[in-house]
This record gives structure tokens, C-alpha cells and sequence, in this order.
């Protein structure tokens, strides 16, 4: 979600809430709809607290999900660097070939599968050169005891890629279950509600606005945070970038020019597969 956009539906439910507010003032006795104001205060400390807590909770819970997701594109990123490392010791075509389908997966986690990520359209979808580079690998001839060991590293490697994106892909389908968004949306209105009868036709308008609306913007605050933890990579302010992959792609390009590889790469920039 974007700045603007967030900033955009505070004001606009503030209106509506300081609005309201106003309206039922109108026909308010002085001194507000409750007889015992302390007691009525004490009713809404519990509200706002139980909603505080909760929304606490589930801020911890997605905020968890973020900061996995997030850790795992960034080893994801480095451990392609480390496999791209292990190739050299393997035999020169089998070395091409991965360093090759390195590149190409590093492209595809950026220009296709990030978008997908954004939407929300990923789902269990495998990366293509994964697929590719298992193939590679597995019909590498290893004959060598360099070659042996660096075999047994690269499947390890895999193995530890596979849990990073496993680790990325997680959050971007959003963590937070719909009952959870029902239980903060109707306490949150509830609180609203329960504002409403605190307005006092003896107050003036703008002590009875500032009431309203500061508890408003709490919540509503709250509630745009954990919509944007819920899915990392949803464009906006905060969301999970590509960086470390971008980054990656850059190294391997530096790397292969300082080994003189000059192997054709098998995918375009965007890492769909080169027609043969």
C-alpha cells in the first residue's frame, strides 16, 4: 500500500468518524449518554485493550512471516553465489551449463516470479531452471575427487536453496486467516460505536472531534499495518524488493567476466528459456 494511499483512507475514515460524531451530538444530553462517565470509561479501557492485545498478536504473527520472508530471499540470493562457486569444480561442460541455469534462475525470481509474488498469483509453481539445474546436475560425470566433493556440496546447496525460497514464497500469499480480519474489524467497530456515546452536547465540537478522531486513527493505523505485513510484496511502502537477487545477478556477471566465461546464457533477461 502506498503512502498516499494510506494517508488518503486515515483522513477519509476520520471524516466519516468525526462526522458521525457530530451528527449524534446533536440530540446528546450534556455530560454524554452515560450516567456514570467513570464506569463507561473504565467498559472502553477494557475494549481498547483487548483490541490493543489482539492486534498485537497478529502484528507479531505477520511481522514474523515478513522478517522469514525477507531472511529467505537473501540466502536464497547468496546461496546461488555459493552454487555459481561450487560449479568451477565440477567438469567444464557440465560448469557452463550450471553456471548458465544459475543466471537464468536468478532472472526468473526477478522479472517473473516477484510479480507473481505482488499478486498473489504464485501458489506451489516450481522454478523452471530448478527443474533445469537438477537435470544439469544429475547427469554431471564426476570422476575426480574434486569434482566428487564439489557434487555432494552442490546438493547440499540445493537442498538450503529450496528452504530460502520455500522461506520467500511463504508470505506472499498472505498469513493472517480471514477469521482474524473479521475478530479486528468488528472490535474496531464495536470501539467506534461504543465512541459515539460519549458525545456530549456540553463539549465543544472540536474537543469532541479530537476524541473521536485520535482513537480512530489508532485503529486505523493498526489495521493498515497488519494488511501490509500480510503479504510482504504487495507494492507499496515497505514491501520486500528484489534487492538481494539484483544484486546477485550483478556479482555473477562480474564473476564471469573475470573467469573469461564466455558460455551462451540459455534464457533472455527476463528468464524465459533462449529458443535453440
Amino acid at each position: 500500500m502506498s503512502l498516499f494511499l494510506g494517508i488518503g483512507i486515515i483522513v477519509l475514515l476520520n471524516a466519516v468518524a468525526i462526522t458521525s460524531m457530530l451528527l449524534v451530538r446533536r440530540r446528546a444530553p450534556e455530560g454524554s449518554f452515560f450516567m456514570d462517565g467513570d464506569r463507561a470509561a473504565g467498559v472502553f479501557g477494557v475494549l481498547a485493550t483487548g483490541f490493543a492485545i489482539f492486534a498485537g498478536f497478529v502484528i507479531f504473527l505477520a511481522f514474523s512471516t515478513y522478517d522469514q520472508s525477507r531472511a529467505g530471499s537473501e540466502a536464497e540470493a547468496l546461496i546461488v553465489v555459493q552454487q555459481f562457486e561450487t560449479a568451477q569444480f565440477l567438469a567444464p561442460e557440465t560448469r557452463d551449463r550450471l553456471a548458465g541455469e544459475l543466471v537464468c534462475y536468478g532472472r526468473s525470481v526477478v522479472e517473473q516470479e516477484w510479480p507473481r509474488m505482488e499478486s498473489g498469483e504464485l501458489g506451489d509453481a516450481l522454478n523452471p531452471w530448478g527443474v533445469a539445474l537438477f537435470k544439469t546436475i544429475r547427469g554431471a560425470d564426476t570422476s575426480s575427487a574434486a569434482e566428487q566433493t564439489a557434487f555432494a556440496k552442490w546438493l547440499d546447496q540445493t537442498s538450503d536453496r529450496e528452504e530460502a525460497r520455500r522461506d520467500r514464497v511463504h508470505g506472499a500469499t498472505g498469513i493472517t486467516p480471514i477469521t482474524l480480519w473479521i475478530v479486528l474489524l468488528l472490535t474496531a467497530l464495536i470501539i467506534f460505536l461504543f465512541m459515539l456515546f460519549f458525545a456530549d452536547s456540553a463539549e465543544l465540537r472540536r474537543s469532541q472531534a479530537m476524541l473521536i478522531g485520535s482513537a480512530t486513527t489508532i485503529v486505523v493505523v493498526t489495521l493498515l499495518a497488519i494488511y501490509a505485513l500480510d503479504n510482504p510484496y504487495r507494492p507499496g511502502l515497505g514491501s520486500i524488493r528484489p534487492v538481494a537477487m539484483e544484486r546477485t545477478l550483478r556479482i555473477l556477471e562480474e564473476a564471469r567476466l573475470a573467469l573469461n566465461d564466455e558460455a551462451k546464457i540459455p534464457c533472455d533477461a527476463e528468464g524465459s528459456a533462449s529458443e535453440s
